[in-house]
């Protein structure tokens, strides 16, 4: 693991809906909230499935009082936003201690900040810590519809004419060739979003030869290219062929099947779990931000805890005997 994770248990203190999709949840901690920086998230375990499972979600907001988090609900996903949207006031819950894997770099000359949908969570508060410190900073957010625009009153008080707003539905998209042209040179972008736009913004970046190191991305929660659905799972080398629900990962079900497969993250960063691909019948739909855009173009791995398949089956290979010797 890249560092512990230490629970706690913890009550819900304040639970609203801030549009049709997203609900804000306040998590207040037994012994009081820890510190936090801007980017930061939390992970709950959740009492779903057969032994439950964990979900990361970004906190929103200034640091002190109450843990806040905006879920946005799922009804094709595995059941964690569901869960969480039916959690009210006074519920209990088992909570990790913050950590930041987004963490502002406040030494850039210059900053752009772009969420979509939902990935407005952690951009919201490192927008407003930047404009605050009087920082040169941009910020592009873009919705499907104007009700799915949030924080955007805090964000126009915080920020002035340095926030635009693009709603989809109205027909007004990101430009990234043009944004990423607009940051001066020394820049730092930081995104967060569907994979689509994350995707987009990367190409942008790459094209114009920006430093990738300046390139910073929020990972978990990627929605993939396709709606999820079930498909099948052939391992040879192991006699098992088992079939992924679309409410679960392939990596859940394998294990489930008794097949060892290393992991850490589960939000397809470390690469851990990724299996070679032996044949495909069907799209891969990678999900994970491990596997360059070439390997996720050769189809030769996957990672098995985020990735799926669109419209059939894998063969894949572990590297899992289960007869190999063990080290003591």
């Amino acid at each position: 693991m890249r560092f512990a994770v230490h629970y706690r248990q913890a009550q819900v203190v304040a639970a609203r809906d801030l549009s049709p999709s997203v609900r804000s949840i306040e998590i207040m901690p037994d012994g009081g909230a820890a510190h936090w920086s801007p980017g930061s998230h939390i992970n709950l375990l959740l009492p779903i499935g057969d032994t439950g499972e964990v979900r990361s979600y970004s906190l929103v907001g200034e640091p002190g009082g109450a843990y806040r988090i905006c879920v946005k609900r799922d009804d094709l996903g595995r059941g964690g936003s569901r869960y969480m949207h039916s959690l009210k006031e006074g519920a209990r819950v088992t909570v990790s201690d913050p950590h930041n894997l987004f963490e502002l770099d406040f030494q850039r000359p210059h900053y752009l900040m772009v969420a979509g949908g939902i990935g407005i969570t952690p951009i919201s508060s490192m927008a407003k810590t930047l404009a605050r410190r009087g920082a040169d900073v941009t910020m592009l957010y873009a919705a499907r519809t104007a009700d799915e625009l949030l924080f955007s009153d805090e964000l126009r008080e915080a920020m002035g004419e340095r926030v635009r707003f693009f709603v989809s539905q109205d027909g007004a998209r990101i430009d990234p060739d043009a944004a990423v042209s607009a940051l001066p040179p020394g820049g730092e972008l930081y995104i967060c979003g569907p994979m689509g736009l994350v995707d987009a913004f990367r190409r942008a970046w790459r094209a114009a030869g920006r430093p990738q190191h300046l390139f910073r991305t929020e990972t978990f929660g990627s929605g993939g290219a396709y709606a999820p659905e079930p498909f099948l799972v052939r391992a040879p080398h192991l006699g098992i062929e088992v079939v992924v629900p679309a409410d679960r990962s392939m990596l859940d079900v394998l294990e489930e099947a008794g097949v060892e497969v290393m992991f850490d993250c589960k939000r397809g960063e470390c690469g851990l779990c990724a299996v070679d691909v032996v044949s495909a019948e069907g799209a891969i739909d990678h999900r994970d931000v491990f596997l360059s855009e070439h390997e996720k173009q050769s189809n030769a791995r996957m990672c098995a805890c985020v990735s799926r398949v669109a419209g059939g089956a894998v063969t894949i290979d572990t590297g899992f005997t289960p007869d190999a010797p063990r080290l003591t």
